[in-house]
């Protein structure tokens, strides 16, 4: 496929991938092109964005030039270049590749309670860096480990440095991540989607955190993302990637402005914007196929006080308590007296950072946690103070979609079996056969093949599998689905084609949603009103417009100035 090539900046590059081709083994016979044929640069001193869905091969490429891809069922093509320091790093020994890592090509990944050893301190572990890589000991090692801290921003470093990682935060922890990375002060940092679970102030931070570090030290960066917002903020070239190809390339200003390919287009339009709401987003699909977007009209959001009310919650708290002595216990207040109105087919989204208390409402509601203290009234009933038996027929009236489609289905059963098993526990239709003719309607409905009933989950892509976690609350025939963080993992290409399915489903059923999420800007498309959480309190609740448009208390105003506007227009 044709690459559309933008001028490349000028000057020696650090790092220049040249003709890279990797495979992965199948079998004995067949192999699968994950990486085919690329080519660029990263400058010196700069920062370069590998942008694309997944299975682009974006980090495949970022894993190659650090030479970790799996040995048993690799290949990467002798005649590939990857240039750095005069040298070709493809066919360098492991021990050669050893030197380089850590010391002069560092990487942050994108999951860091995965990446940090639970069971020793942040401490040692940065501590252990300095020794292997600098040759620092002791009181040296220590010292050094202290400065690396303060300098990403570590509160209380002299405190922090005997903590564990799970005594710390996700954006602390990732703070910690990006400390280990630049401990050798490396020519090069790969940050493999560093932001993507975390909160949009954290994001924020830690975006501005890398780009400062990367001045200081004269770093080159290679920042690899499916988000073009914070693609935006932070880059300086970037490299679009897909199904293994670079389909374009150039400096950001230039590709976000004048994007040349119809790929570069579309993941540009996919994406939610602030100051427009279109009817339906548009998918890849659209501009690929030379569609265009569909609809192009606005659509109306807001909530009026003739809005009918299906769901009334007052006062809801709920505490967690643990063990503290040998008697005594100390109690952690989540959700703290917390009250607001869902109107039936109406969408209320609820924002905040981690621990705010966003999901532990969900769950609450759901009764998959017990109130402490407060009413929650659906259809005039107090589902909170029902007994289970009670409550029983309501459960399939509120249902909930998680945010983690690889790991709320059932490995062991087909897609058949997990559709069908809610329908058989709550004796909807008579038979079997009826069942499976419903669920037939359901994958028809969101948009998946009459065979999938047979495969399954791990046959299926994230974004498919989150048509099913949908498809298997709709056939309880809900009236309440709770959506926590139920797009946050998915492509930007995907995350459209889940929102207007979900918009759809609301349309014609008449659904009410309350949708947990951090990303901001999907929020302010989907929801007709907007709570803000902040330490288990309710900050405040607007219509979805008014709220982005004048914030009423200092902590949305901080939310709001948080989100990435790297090639958004700012909201009207």
């Amino acid at each position: 496929m044709a690459t559309t090539t933008i001028t490349a900046a000028p000057g020696d590059p650090l790092v220049s991938v040249r003709d890279l081709t990797v495979r992965f083994r199948l079998d004995r016979r067949n192999s699968f092109e994950a990486v085919k044929g690329i080519s660029f640069d990263i400058p010196r001193n700069s920062t370069v964005a590998l942008v694309g869905e997944s299975g682009s091969g974006k980090s495949v490429t970022s894993l190659a030039i650090l030479g970790l891809l799996p040995p048993e069922n690799s290949i990467v093509d002798p005649k590939s270049q990857i240039l750095f320091g005069g040298r070709n790093l493809v066919g360098l020994s492991q021990r050669e590749l050893r030197r380089l890592r850590g010391a002069d090509i560092s990487m942050i990944f994108q999951e860091p309670m995965t990446s940090l050893n639970p069971v020793f301190t942040v401490g040692y572990q940065l501590e252990e860096v300095l020794k292997l890589h600098r040759g620092l000991t002791g009181g040296a090692a220590r010292r050094r480990a202290l400065e690396l801290l303060e300098e990403v921003g570590i509160p209380e470093p002299a405190r922090r440095i005997n903590a564990y990682p799970s005594q710390m935060s996700g954006g602390q922890q990732q703070r910690v991540m990006i400390a280990m990375a630049i401990a050798c002060e490396p020519k090069l940092l790969i940050a493999d989607e560093p932001t993507t679970a975390l909160d949009v102030t954290i994001q924020k931070q830690i975006l501005d955190l890398i780009g400062d570090l990367q001045k200081r030290h004269a770093m080159s960066v290679l920042f690899i993302t499916h988000d073009l917002a914070v693609v935006g903020e932070i880059a300086d070239q970037v490299v679009v990637m897909r199904h293994g190809e670079i389909r374009e390339q150039g400096p950001a200003k230039t590709v976000f402005e004048h994007p040349q390919d119809t790929y570069t287009k579309a993941l540009l339009q996919c994406r939610p914007e602030l100051a427009h709401r279109p009817f339906r987003l548009p998918v890849i699909e659209d501009y690929i196929s030379g569609r265009g977007p569909q609809h192009i009209e606005e659509r109306a959001r807001g909530v009026t006080p003739a809005d009918p009310i299906i769901l009334d919650v007052q006062g809801l708290s709920k505490s967690f308590y643990s063990r503290e002595g040998l008697f005594g216990q100390r109690e952690f207040k989540a959700v703290k007296d917390v009250s607001f109105k869902l109107p039936r087919g109406k969408t209320l989204g609820l924002v905040g950072e981690s621990g705010s208390g966003k999901t532990t409402v969900g769950l609450t509601l759901m009764r998959l946690h017990e109130a402490t203290a407060g009413k929650a009234y659906f259809e005039g009933k107090d589902i909170l103070a029902m007994t289970p038996r009670e409550f029983m027929p309501y459960k399939r009236r509120i249902q909930i979609i998680f945010q983690n489609p690889y790991a709320s289905l059932n490995p062991r059963f087909t897609i058949g079996q997990i559709l069908m098993e809610p329908m058989a526990i709550h004796g909807i239709y008579d038979t079997a056969q009826q069942r499976a003719e419903h669920v037939f309607q359901l994958l028809a409905r969101v948009g998946l093949p009459e065979a999938s009933f047979y495969k399954y989950p791990h046959e299926f892509s994230g974004g498919q599998r989150q048509r099913i976690a949908i498809a298997r609350c709709l056939t309880l025939k809900p009236d309440i689905l709770i959506c926590d963080e139920s797009v946050s993992a998915l492509d930007v290409s995907v995350q459209a084609q889940v929102l207007n399915l979900l918009q759809d489903l609301q349309d014609e059923y008449g659904l009410s949603y309350i949708f947990i999420s951090h990303d901001l800007a999907v929020v302010k498309y989907i929801s007709d009103q907007v709570m803000v959480m902040n330490q288990g309190e309710l900050v405040e609740v607007q219509n979805s417009d008014d709220l982005y448009r004048h914030p009423r208390e200092p902590y949305t105003q901080r939310l709001l100035a948080a989100i990435p506007k790297g090639w958004q227009p700012a909201a009207a």
